[in-house]
């Protein structure tokens, strides 16, 4: 997992998506008309688990069954023990503070656990516009306090790996210390993380870099203080621990301690030299530091590396790695001692990717190490553990590799890892991909085999570029995702067996579907060799390769003709290109520039947009030509996403801008060459089309954006004469600005893009508007007569779709219900929506859901479902509500 994926859309942030004052042009629209947290919305993701870097594992060192965990770009998780999930704790941070989704540091405090803090911040150089902070809990991360620090923070940095950087007193809760990048040295807390000023007699702020060549900000950043350990038996409770080691980003100088409670520092002797120090962790029991040294500051890279053991009280270093220093082709990170058993210490080469990663163990405080594979005559292993990824197939990557490798692997970037300090058998590490954890540890040492599986239910961390909702079909979803490609989704609620293979993209940039044809989807993304455009004919199940134009090094985006008869792709690299089939041959477009944006218009299969720095484009001959329309006032910027509407020829919604110039949202009804600015929308960033409401006779709007100066996720009704924010402050997940849609099928329903919090998803809980809610009310027993009307309004070779009204014809109201029937011919349902259901062999039953279950005389309610049918697909031929048989209509 290279985890590149944030490097290219934090350069359209740095371009102005993020803040500012809104547009000042003028307007034609009335003046803004917004309702605020007027519908009530209650936020999933779609599960995918995992999908990103997992840098860093804390446990509560006092509380059984509390621990933490710390991702890269998307946010903080408190575990549950009770479901084994995980929740998230840092979805209330907003568009505007987007950089403190990423979390350097966690520290829990171990005298009082209630408490947790965190380090927050995802880069030191000019992507993020805000410094970072702390932040502070005292719900275990329900609701946090903040204190901005004067310099930034580097959750997404090379070197994040290493630490812990933040840590609490383990005898004085009061005092926390912090580890900062960039030169910035050494901070000090004494008011439980209120306020915080520099150690000014901290005598080292580190000097390594990954690259000394680079001129970003990003490579050539200064590491600076990695991690901060204190020996807690040399302290008692409420005063504060004298000796304190920390670790500096300096192959020379790398190890420092104080003896007199952080009022002097000096550099620990006798230390080796050479290496960074990745981990420091103390077993106060047996007196010994263990620390993982690897010549690179990681998280990929990372070629030789020690494990070295510093004796606290006669200052004694035992070099104790696994291996020889010369047979090491990778750095140790990873590092745990047994709190049960202080002897017993774990280790992880964690920039070891071929063949696989390695763990080390030792239960002798390193004086000998097992492997958790090893070679019996090469190329094949012996595992001391067996790999269970059924809870995420995908893990496998689809892959069949040769032996040394496996599939899927025990993991790379493996730098956390943690044994429970009340559990011997639990164990939990992170990889670029996931975080994996096994419960029976301890067969390693009595000959049997431990199982690794992922942990990591809960913990959502992809990067979305784009999200496509067909109207029909079996995938309600389709996903582009940084670093792992992306997924057909055909349940929400359950992970994808496989990413998109065939071929395999680490980065999905841009997809479409045929709007009138919707099996036809295109792909395209960044692979490191092949193709970087790829095709579906059955709905995205399945893949073929395309053929590159010439001069291709990036995916760019794509559109695909209404019909599916053609495709335009704008791939970076090479100028717009366009082709008939499926991408066997390309010609290039005329009359667009390199770089553009391309869509699609939705019922003309020859009609195509783009945009590129402020002009609009549109072809008329699929895409041989495009002429540049008269639209001015348009965004002068690339930060546009826009989108053509399904069902009206012409009708097109542009979204985009920057904060120094154009921005908010504008609306075409003849084909992009006129545009009219919404006056009632600040700034927006998004745009996206669902199922039009009951009643509505234009297709639901959904946006990111600012509206009445509120940022948030809006939805309008009324082709944005109004509109109603749909999320509320608790839930805003930073920067939402890549992608989002309503769903076609389903009234009220949004897919949201997230950069580091995977696809959020949600249904209307407005029961007069008929869309998707949860729950479950009462076991209903409704007297009265009733009607039902059984219509199946999409059919497809496997698969069907229905909708069902049910109509109270009895002369009382009913506080509840269920509707049962079988069908004949062993179709089952797949999903259904407004109501509960469950279904056992051929008997199904829908049950109201919290919001419709009161169903007034001559009143109607329905729901709908799809579902998979073989041979026939008869209509049920009778329907009960309760005992009362329902007429059928």
């Amino acid at each position: 997992m290279r985890r590149t994926r944030i490097l290219t859309a934090v350069l359209a942030l740095a371009a102005g998506l993020l803040v500012g004052s809104p547009s000042a042009l003028a307007a034609n629209v009335d003046a803004p008309k917004v309702a605020v947290a007027a519908d009530t919305y209650t936020w999933h993701n779609a599960r995918i688990d995992g999908g990103g870097f997992v840098p860093g594992i804390v446990f509560n060192r006092s509380e059984k069954n509390l621990a933490y965990a710390r991702t890269d770009i998307g946010g903080a998780y408190r575990s549950q023990e009770s479901t084994k999930t995980w929740t998230p704790l840092l979805d209330s941070v907003g568009w505007d503070d987007w950089g403190h989704t990423g979390v350097v540091s966690l520290a829990s405090d171990s005298v009082d656990p209630n408490k947790v803090y965190a380090a927050v911040g995802t880069y030191t150089n000019s992507w993020d516009p805000t410094n970072g902070a702390v932040l502070r809990s005292s719900d275990r991360g329900g609701s946090w306090q903040k204190t901005d620090l004067p310099f930034k923070l580097g959750g997404n940095m090379p070197g994040r790996g290493m630490g812990e950087r933040l840590a609490v007193d383990p005898n004085k809760d009061s005092v926390l210390y912090l580890g900062a990048p960039s030169g910035k040295g050494l901070w000090r807390s004494t008011d439980s993380g209120v306020t915080w000023s520099q150690v000014t007699n901290f005598p080292n702020v580190g000097n390594y870099v990954q690259d000394p060549t680079d001129t970003s900000g990003y490579a050539n950043d200064n590491q600076g203080i990695v991690w901060v350990t204190f020996d807690e038996s040399t302290g008692t409770a409420g005063n504060a621990t004298k000796t304190i080691y920390v670790g500096v980003a300096d192959q020379a100088n790398a190890v420092y301690r104080s003896t007199d409670a952080g009022a002097t520092w000096s550099r620990v002797a006798g230390q080796p030299t050479g290496y960074l120090a990745h981990k420091g962790v103390l077993d106060a029991v047996n007196g010994y530091l263990y620390i993982a040294y690897s010549d690179k500051g990681g998280p990929y890279d990372g070629g030789k590396g020690q494990l070295w053991r510093y004796a606290t009280a006669t200052g004694t270093w035992t070099d104790i790695s696994p291996v020889a220093e010369a047979d090491t082709y990778y750095g140790f990170s990873g590092l745990t001692v047994d709190r049960q058993h202080p002897g017993t210490v774990m280790a992880t080469a964690y920039s070891s990717w071929w063949p696989d990663t390695q763990i080390f163990r030792s239960t002798d405080s390193g004086g000998t190490w097992t492997k958790a594979w090893d070679y019996t005559s090469y190329p094949s292993r012996a595992n001391r553990y067996t790999m269970d990824v059924s809870s995420s197939p995908w893990l496998t990557f689809g892959a069949n590799p040769s032996p040394p490798e496996q599939a899927p692997k025990l993991g790379w970037m493996t730098e956390s890892l943690e044994i429970d300090p009340f559990n011997s058998n639990r164990m939990m590490y992170g990889t670029g991909a996931t975080l994996y954890g096994t419960e029976n540890l301890t067969n390693w040492e009595s000959g049997g085999q431990f199982t690794v599986q992922p942990m990591v239910r809960g913990l959502e961390e992809t990067a979305v570029n784009d999200l496509a909702a067909p109207p029909s079909g079996g995938a309600q979803l389709l996903s582009a995702l940084g670093d792992i490609g992306g997924f057909r989704h055909t349940d929400l609620t359950k992970v994808p067996s496989m990413m998109f293979t065939s071929p395999t993209f680490t980065t999905t940039t841009s997809l479409d579907f045929a709007e009138t044809s919707p099996n036809t989807v295109v792909r395209v993304g960044n692979v490191d060799s092949g193709a970087h455009i790829a095709f579906s004919t059955d709905n995205g199940a399945n893949w073929f390769a395309g053929t590159d134009p010439s001069g291709v090094s990036g995916g760019g985006t794509a559109a695909a003709a209404a019909d599916g008869s053609r495709f335009v792709w704008s791939p970076a690299g090479a100028g717009v290109q366009y082709t008939t089939g499926f991408g066997s041959s390309w010609a290039v477009s005329d009359g667009i520039p390199a770089g553009a944006i391309v869509e699609s218009d939705r019922v003309d299969a020859k009609t195509f947009y783009g945009f590129k720095s402020g002009h609009f484009y549109v072809s008329s001959d699929g895409g041989a030509t495009f002429t540049t329309s008269a639209a001015a006032g348009l965004p002068s910027g690339d930060s546009v996403r826009f989108k053509a509407l399904p069902g009206a020829k012409g009708d097109v919604w542009l979204a985009g801008g920057a904060s120094d110039g154009a921005y908010g949202l504008w609306h075409s009804t003849d084909g992009g060459a006129t545009f009219t600015k919404l006056a009632n929308v600040d700034q927006a960033d998004t745009i996206g089309f669902g199922k039009a409401a009951t009643g509505a006779s234009y297709q639901t709007l959904y946006t990111s954006a600012r509206i009445g100066g509120v940022r948030g996720i809006f939805r309008s009704t009324d082709k944005g004469a109004t509109w109603t924010r749909i999320n509320d402050d608790a839930h805003q997940w930073g920067w939402t600005g890549a992608a989002i849609t309503g769903d076609p099928r389903v009234y009220g329903r949004v897919y949201v893009s997230t950069n580091g919090r995977g696809v959020i998803y949600s249904d209307s809980s407005d029961a007069g508007d008929g869309g998707s809610g949860g729950g479950g009310g009462t076991d209903p027993t409704p007297t009265g007569a009733c009607t039902v009307t059984y219509k199946i309004t999409n059919q497809w070779a496997g698969g069907f779709q229905a909708d069902v009204q049910l109509t109270n014809t009895g002369s009382t109201a009913w506080n509840g219900w269920a509707l049962g029937w079988s069908f004949a011919d062993g179709q089952q349902i797949g999903q259904l929506w407004n109501a509960d259901w469950t279904q056992s062999g051929a008997a199904v039953t829908a049950k109201n859901v919290s919001w419709n279950g009161t169903v007034a005389a001559g009143s109607s309610v329905g729901f709908g479902f799809t579902g998979s049918w073989s041979g026939v697909n008869s209509k049920p031929g009778a329907f009960k509500v309760g005992d009362q048989s329902c007429a059928v209509a």
